[in-house]
């Protein structure tokens, strides 16, 4: 068991909601603002290089292990993006509405069953220079107009696999059980149960 864990985000409701699925397997759960923190700028070009540099960051900084997550939707017909610059599609009034009209716009129009996979990455790094990421992601279609209200980001225009209604028309509780970052969460804990 990890006695403390700081999570790399500034976000409280992210570290309420790791306290949460983490219960047994770490300590205490710090965030990043506790520990006055500087958010470091993403400088990589891959979900995977992003988290782990926010782990390393947060490490480094305070000598106690770190995780930090980095998630995003990818577009097949857009060459994976938004990916990794999904939350700068927003802008910074984090208009999401923008960002999926973004998204119809960059595909003149024909978005509806194109591929696309919401991806999540999680890292772990410790202060002894082990590291460790989890990927997690869920396949699905663009689907266009917008439609529900549960969701946020791009959940309105995203169907997963299997089913004909969007993340945004989801039970919530539905759509946690099954989003790219609980599948990322579960192999995280799999990983710590055996530590």
């Amino acid at each position: 068991m990890i006695e403390r864990l700081i999570l790399a985000t500034h976000n409280q409701g992210k570290v309420r909601e790791f306290d949460k699925m983490l219960a047994g397997l770490a300590g205490r759960i710090e965030g990043a603002a506790e520990h006055n923190l500087p958010e470091p700028e993403e400088t990589e070009t891959t979900f995977e290089g992003n988290a782990l540099l926010k782990a390393r960051a947060a490490m480094t900084a305070t000598g106690l292990p770190a995780l930090s997550d980095d998630s995003g939707l990818t577009v097949e017909a857009l060459d994976g993006a938004p990916g990794i610059y999904s939350a700068r599609w927003a802008g910074p009034e984090k208009d999401f509405d923008m960002a999926m009209q973004r998204i119809y716009d960059e595909l003149g129009g024909d978005i509806e069953g194109k591929k696309a996979a919401f991806v999540a990455v999680l890292a772990l790094a410790f202060p002894d220079g082990t590291e460790q990421t989890f990927e997690g992601r869920v396949d699905g279609t663009l689907s266009w107009p917008a439609r529900g209200e549960n969701g946020f980001g791009y959940d309105p225009i995203f169907v997963p696999d299997g089913f004909d209604i969007t993340f945004a028309e989801f039970d919530p509780a539905d759509k946690n059980a099954m989003s790219h970052r609980a599948r990322a969460v579960e192999k995280l804990k799999a990983y710590l149960s055996n530590e």
